[in-house]
């Protein structure tokens, strides 16, 4: 059985709850992630900002509580729009049950979590491209076999179209 530990991104980045809004859009920007754990200085999980968080304040839907503290939406402390309420996983948790969890609650991350340490993040980044890899694994077993697939599925667009093509096989 997989776990977790196999596919999480170990060390992922993360920010501490005295970073801002503008820090986090930044690092997703550059490092080409969509959610950043908040943690202390040991590491403790704290909360989770995501992209959509960022969007969001940017949208003004967190003014209130932003305008109170800051200029800019962006200049927000992450202590103050973080989502307190994460999900989290631990390394030695089945990687289906990870995914089917994930699905049932619509996240898109679990970060992964040892003695209340932040030690990983699963993304369904994650999950696609374990999904790529099944799919590119069955090419290689079966390409004779979905050679003769997509043969038969002509046949199928004929009888649809009404068209009475001959085929030299």
């Amino acid at each position: 059985m997989f776990t977790v530990a196999d596919m999480m991104t170990q060390k992922p980045y993360t920010l501490s709850r005295n970073d801002t809004l503008f820090d986090a859009k930044e690092m997703m920007q550059t490092r080409s992630i969509r959610h950043i754990p908040i943690t202390d200085h040991n590491h403790h999980l704290l909360g989770l900002i995501s992209q959509r968080d960022v969007l969001a304040a940017q949208d003004s839907n967190l003014k209130s509580i932003i305008v109170s503290h800051s200029h800019s939406p962006l200049e927000a402390l992450l202590e103050h729009c973080m989502n307190r309420d994460v999900f989290c996983v631990d390394s030695h948790a089945g990687l289906k049950e990870a995914a089917l969890y994930m699905q049932k609650h619509q996240i898109g991350c679990l970060p992964v979590v040892e003695n209340k340490q932040l030690v990983g993040i699963i993304t369904n980044s994650d999950f696609v491209a374990i999904a790529v890899t099944l799919l590119e694994m069955q090419d290689e077993v079966d390409p004779v076999e979905q050679e003769q697939d997509s043969l038969d599925d002509l046949g199928d667009i004929d009888e649809i179209s009404g068209l009475n093509i001959e085929r030299d096989l």
